[in-house]
């Protein structure tokens, strides 16, 4: 009895025994996922263009890495195991809206590091994320997608009774065109919404076509607005 016990207890253990190259590939995989994942979140830092980087989102991506390669190191071609993991991660709800299509980008490559190493296919991760890096760089040196011109929205306030000839004069010394987006007109006072596009990117151009602005006489307050820029939550 005492030796079909012993008999049946180590069959268990030689077959969730895990071998010395077994511990190394898991090993190499969690340490390739994380280092990956932690030069994703400085190319993410490096190249934003934005006001702020969030700190959270940074520590999300070089974590997302090694956890998806654990994912895959327990699923390992077993299909029950795969499917009773993708139903208990049913359960978690992401409520976090990404504004940015660019930070979904760094998120999903977070991702596919995590399924090649958790694979194994650490020589196409490393070259893949090596092509990617030089892309993204690429695309950041040359301002890829920004505009040429200084875009801002210009809003002018003062009395109805006042002329927007005369505003557009100034303005036109500065701008090289200038579009309506609204006028708006209550309780005697106005508001005009301009699109502009400055001809220099020097700053005390459009200071001085703020001096301008406000040496008319009727109007009363000028604000300039950069719909390019992106401001924190």
């Amino acid at each position: 009895m005492l030796e079909k016990l012993g008999t049946i207890l180590r069959g268990v253990f030689e077959q969730i025994a895990i071998s010395g190259i077994d511990i190394f590939n898991i090993v190499f995989s969690m340490v390739l996922a994380f280092v990956i994942g932690m030069i994703i979140s400085q190319i993410y830092k490096r190249t934003q263009r934005g006001m702020n980087h969030e700190l959270t989102y940074m520590t999300s991506l070089v974590i997302l890495a090694p956890i998806i390669a654990l994912v895959m190191l327990f699923i390992r071609g077993n299909l029950i195991l795969s499917l009773g993991l993708i139903g208990s991660l049913s359960i978690i709800r992401f409520r976090t809206a990404i504004k940015d299509t660019r930070d979904m980008i760094f998120l999903f490559w977070s991702i596919v590091v995590g399924l090649g190493a958790g694979t194994y296919n650490w020589t196409a991760v490393v070259i893949g994320s090596i092509i990617i890096l030089a892309i993204i760089y690429v695309l950041y040196l040359l301002k890829y997608g920004k505009s040429q011109n200084q875009d801002y929205i210009l809003i002018i306030t003062g009395e109805s009774s006042g002329s927007y000839q005369e505003i557009e004069t100034v303005v036109n010394q500065f701008v090289v065109n200038a579009n309506i987006r609204s006028q708006e007109i209550q309780d005697g006072l106005s508001e005009i919404v301009l699109e502009v596009d400055f001809k220099s990117h020097d700053p005390l151009e459009i200071e001085k076509l703020t001096k301008q602005l406000y040496a008319i006489n009727f109007v009363k307050s000028v604000s300039l607005l950069s719909p390019q820029l992106s401001l924190p939550a």
